[in-house]
């Protein structure tokens, strides 16, 4: 195998490559705890460094910042070394860029949220569908209102301003309730506190810092200090998940290269998949199963295999398993499940091999030069060439500033967003008063003893104060007219009540007069339509004749 088309990875009967040319064709890197998977990550990412071809790790426990530093002073290297017959053995120092989502350990990592969009924002907030639909909502108002969404108090200013208009948005987007939006603030708290608030704003990160080389033609190693990133899981999955689909969008289509324009590791892959509901988990599958025709390779990193799904564990051709630990039959599954994504090789039983591998010592499955996976292999990992371990606090200061982006996303910029239009809108309503007169209590509508209107608008009398309003000076009073004095009109004599001509006992009488007449009328009406019946019938019909 020509050295300067494949990576050497290890050895069994016979020396193990990754290939160059189908090293886009992803992978997979597991095994249990203290295996040696980060060695193996170290000892591949090194390889695709040395030939030229940048790549992207996260450093979930600080032990891979060393790969910039000279090694091969590792007493277990140097022994590996001999042990696989490696000629010429010695330490070297690899390019490497420093990154730190918290801006503490390497170069600070911003985006925007319009960048990261509602999707992946709705995840990094643990939102349900109703609050995600509302979430987009929220994009589209922004858009619509030539409103920038860069930083997390833009975000939170335009959630302010639709909750105050859930009315007038809900007639047009659909129901918009004031609850919903409240509990999509809660959540922005919540990842504010965690830290997550750094990761968004100007300037944002070109990817194209990333992919690069040195001088020396060696493609620089692009480390992510996530160390303290990890005790936020989400956001770490999500940052990952963003940059991969970041690559997918800018990266151009180049088909099958003799190289990979770029490699990108994905440690603790678990935390990508973990609760991801089926629509992520289709843009995922869709990502890795494009981005190869784009010369990136994606390696996923983690304990178990099962941790990753079977749409994607199928698009990962280059495997390397460490040994796992079977104690449950979960875990007797997972060996199975590993076992039988390899190829088989009649000199061992893989399963059983599984169990039975050394630290450092791996079952390894490549594509061949034809891209067909070859049998699986049990070999010993060759040791990397750059330092095991951390870099110490000095040495990394040295990197950073020494890095061709010093001083490039060091400051954070501000400029005009969504914040500060709407603050410019609310502010632009504010007039100036005079300080010296007492200004009116402010009551709500309908309240005891409240003031009246404090000012006049154009559409009348309103409590809303205007801008810019002219003085009105008052109108001209009416010039006084000469006029006679006014003589006082006479005095009317009192009105006295009117007089009864009738007496006492005139009016009793008259009032028992009316009283019998009314109870014989009464009486005799009721006798005629009861018992005269007949006779009234008699009358009427005599009538009709």
């Amino acid at each position: 195998m020509s050295d300067d088309t494949a990576i050497f990875v290890g050895t069994s009967d016979a020396d193990q490559f990754l290939l160059l040319k189908y090293a886009n064709r992803h992978g997979l890197i597991a095994g249990a705890t203290g295996t040696g998977k980060t060695v193996t990550l170290q000892t591949i990412a090194e390889g695709f460094s040395a030939y030229g071809v940048p790549v992207f790790m996260a450093d979930v426990k600080g032990d891979l910042s060393g790969v910039g530093q000279m090694g091969a002073d590792n007493p277990r290297a140097i022994e590996r070394a001999k042990q696989l017959k490696i000629e010429g053995y010695a330490g070297r120092a690899f390019p490497t860029i420093y990154w730190d989502l918290f801006g503490e350990k390497g170069h600070p990592v911003r985006t925007t949220v319009t960048e990261i969009g509602p999707v992946l924002m709705a995840r990094l907030l643990q939102l349900n569908a109703t609050q995600e639909g509302v979430l987009n909502i929220v994009f589209k108002v922004a858009d619509e209102q030539s409103l920038l969404l860069l930083d997390f108090k833009d975000l939170q200013s335009v959630l302010q301003w639709t909750a105050e208009n859930a009315g007038s948005l809900t007639t047009k987007y659909g129901n918009v309730s004031k609850q919903t939006v409240g509990t999509i603030q809660r959540s922005l708290l919540t990842l504010e506190q965690q830290g997550g608030e750094r990761f968004f704003g100007e300037p944002a990160l070109d990817l194209k810092d990333m992919i690069g080389r040195d001088a020396s033609g060696a493609g620089y190693i692009n480390i992510l200090a996530a160390d303290k990133l990890m005790q936020s899981p989400r956001l770490y999955a999500t940052f990952l998940l963003w940059l991969l689909s970041e690559l997918f969008e800018v990266m151009p289509e180049i088909g099958d290269a003799d190289r990979p324009k770029f490699v990108f590791f994905f440690d603790e892959a678990h935390l990508l998949f973990d609760d991801a509901p089926k629509a992520l988990l289709d843009k995922i599958e869709q990502v890795v199963r494009l981005i190869r025709s784009k010369g990136v390779g994606v390696y996923f990193i983690t304990q178990n295999p099962l941790d990753v799904p079977e749409s994607v564990l199928g698009q990962l051709s280059n495997r390397v398993q460490h040994a796992l630990r079977a104690f449950t039959p979960k875990d007797q599954k997972a060996v199975k499940t590993a076992a039988d994504t390899f190829r088989p090789n009649k000199k061992f039983n893989a399963a059983e091999a599984i169990l039975e591998l050394g630290v450092g010592e791996a079952l390894v499955s490549f594509l061949d030069v034809k891209g067909v996976p070859e049998p699986v292999e049990r070999c010993f990992v060759a040791p990397p060439r750059g330092r095991i371990g951390p870099a110490t606090d000095a040495e990394r200061a040295a990197a950073i500033k020494a890095s061709p982006l010093a001083g490039k996303y060091d400051r954070a910029v501000d400029r005009e967003s969504a914040y500060e239009v709407l603050n410019g809108r609310a502010a632009a309503g504010k007039v100036e008063h005079d300080e010296t007169a007492p200004a009116p209590t402010p009551s709500r509508r309908g309240q005891y003893d409240a003031p009246p209107p404090v000012s006049s608008g154009p559409w009348g009398r309103t409590r809303i104060p205007q801008t810019e309003q002219e003085e009105v000076p008052p109108p001209p009073k009416p010039r006084a007219r000469a006029s006679a004095p006014r003589i006082p009109a006479e005095p009317k004599p009192p009105r006295t009540p009117a007089s009864r001509s009738d007496s006492i006992g005139t009016t009793v009488a008259k009032t028992a007069a009316r009283t019998v007449t009314n109870v014989l009328v009464r009486e005799v009406t009721r006798a005629v339509f009861k018992d005269g019946g007949s006779i009234l019938r008699g009358v009427l019909g005599s009538l009709r004749k």
